[in-house]
């Protein structure tokens, strides 16, 4: 019998599937291990070049950081002036584009490697006036409760193991009025299986292929959404979407304050 959202206990949470507590046998299956160069913690000769190599490719498929710009200022759109915190910021391409679309934005560009911090810090970025970069945990983030309008994770949250993707929900709708995560859609099992049986054989030398095909298959259906965003705190409310052709899946994660109070816009001192 299949599960439903209500029998998973805060001890299961680390072995909830990639497909939720409905996921297929065949679903269940085909959930890879770690072996893609963009998790955390991987090292090694060749493997930063990879990474970005990688990075850019699934950017392309997702029809890039333009794309992932337009949807984070579409949910900021009634902010005059939004702070925004971009979590696991990788290159910085989403924090410039948002910064040169938005006059009025300011941006806190975090990642958790010291040395991606490194170079967005020495880079442009690093020289913005309406930038701050950081290092940060997306499982921690050092910053006040509602201190930004929105912070957004792109290509990343896939990448979280279930106990951290849910506290990564608890602390961004904590820090921020909006959570939004862009991530490869989630394929259908039966779908799955056949790209897995035509993609494998070039899997050994295309580190790309490798890793589109595992962000595909380690990306969070819905019900597995809402079961982290329940583990995380009842109050998190989720609006996924999926945005034709091919693109990416779109979750806006938000939460009401205990004491209702208004989002950060409304609490920012006049000027």
């Amino acid at each position: 019998m299949a599960r439903t959202l209500g029998d998973i206990a805060p001890k299961d949470i680390d072995r909830l599937p990639r497909g939720g507590p409905d996921a297929s046998c065949l679903d269940r299956l085909l959930e890879p291990g770690r072996f893609g160069y963009l998790d955390r913690g991987t090292d090694g000769p060749g493997l930063a070049e990879r990474k970005r190599n990688v990075l850019r490719t699934l950017q392309w498929v997702g029809a890039g950081a333009e794309r992932f710009a337009a949807i984070v200022l579409d949910a900021v759109a009634e902010v005059a002036d939004p702070l925004i915190l971009e979590l696991d910021a990788g290159d910085g391409a989403l924090s410039r584009l948002l910064l040169d679309w938005h006059p009025g934005a300011r941006v806190t560009v975090t990642d958790l490697d010291d040395a991606t911090v490194e170079a967005l810090a020495a880079g442009e970025l690093g020289r913005h006036p309406r930038a701050e970069v950081r290092a940060m945990d997306a499982t921690a983030i050092d910053a006040a409760d509602g201190e930004f309008d929105l912070a957004v994770m792109a290509l990343s949250f896939h990448l979280l193991p279930p106990p951290a993707a849910a506290q990564a929900l608890a602390e961004g709708t904590r820090v921020a009025d909006k959570l939004v995560i862009i991530d490869p859609p989630r394929p259908p099992a039966p779908v799955a299986a056949l790209q897995v049986a035509a993609l494998s054989p070039l899997t050994p030398v295309l580190g790309f292929v490798r890793d589109g095909l595992a962000a595909g298959l380690r990306s969070y259906s819905r019900s597995a959404l809402r079961a982290l965003a329940a583990h995380a705190d009842p109050t998190i409310t989720l609006r996924v979407r999926h945005l034709p052709p091919l693109g990416p899946q779109v979750v806006i994660a938000t939460r009401r304050p205990a004491d209702g109070s208004a989002g950060a816009a409304s609490r920012r001192p006049e000027s």
